[in-house]
């Protein structure tokens, strides 16, 4: 299954908005994905799985779509 993960670049500041990244990572769970992450530091926000329909949406408008791989 392919997740959505909104996240800040770093766990010292205050999580804003207008900075907050995503990703795309193919995995079983959403714990997985939170151990995968771990070692980057990142601030997690949300972890959402993707519905076919949205992941084909993502595909289609979003430039910068790829499927990262730990």
């Amino acid at each position: 299954m392919i997740f959505k993960v909104f996240y800040q670049d770093t766990l010292e500041e205050t999580p804003v908005r207008e900075r907050t990244n995503a990703l795309y990572m193919e995995a079983s769970t959403e714990e997985e994905i939170r151990k995968k992450l771990a070692e980057r530091r990142y601030n997690i926000e949300f972890v959402t799985p993707l519905s076919e329909e949205a992941l084909q949406y993502e595909k289609d408008n979003n430039e910068d779509f790829h499927v990262e791989n730990l």
